[in-house]
């Protein structure tokens, strides 16, 4: 299984992890190697909108519909830092190419483009990410604790976060509801 690339697919987490911080969580991987693996959750907003963190960051910031969208919860690992999912790829100082049409920055000139009304126009930022050590992802695959599918832009940009994850499932032709929290093996 560690031959297997999960990048730009998605994680859904089964109903098991019902007592972890990915309980109900859908998970975009932008990266998966032989290192380990790193993603963000894409569907659970924080409190926080992009135009208060930009506030909060002294980012100046037009008024624009931007400004409302939520920040998102990442993951658990290193959530004082934002990371932003984004399309077009774009030239910025530190960005992760996840394909030829998204990438993952975590530098700050992408959030003063924002600020000015500029590219990208499609994104999505967390606070945090996901990570996983060299083999773990593979395991908790091996585990059921999570059910993988091609990711859709579609679902990451222009659905609600309360419709991605069962957009997801719908991929697979799956309804949540119907997961059970028991795995088996054949």
């Amino acid at each position: 299984m560690s031959q297997l690339d999960f990048r730009h697919h998605f994680l859904i987490a089964m109903p098991a992890m019902a007592d972890s911080p990915f309980a109900k969580t859908l998970v975009y991987i932008c990266e998966h190697n032989e290192q380990g693996a790193l993603g963000i959750i894409v569907n659970r907003p924080t409190n926080l909108t992009l135009g208060e963190l930009f506030e909060q960051t002294k980012i100046p910031m037009g008024e624009f519909e931007l400004s409302s969208m939520p920040v998102y919860f990442g993951g658990p690992v290193q959530t004082d830092r934002g990371f932003v999912l984004h399309k077009p790829l774009g030239q910025w100082q530190s960005t992760l190419a996840i394909n030829d049409n998204l990438g993952l920055t975590t530098s700050r000139d992408i959030l003063l483009a924002v600020g000015a009304g500029l590219e990208p126009k499609n994104l999505l930022l967390t606070l945090g990410y996901s990570g996983w050590a060299q083999g773990q992802l593979e395991h908790e695959l091996t585990q059921n604790a999570w059910l993988t599918v091609p990711a859709s832009e579609h679902i990451l940009f222009e659905l609600p976060s309360e419709e991605r994850l069962l957009a997801a499932m719908a991929l697979l032709g799956v309804d949540y509801a119907s997961l059970s929290e028991y795995a088996g093996h054949a």
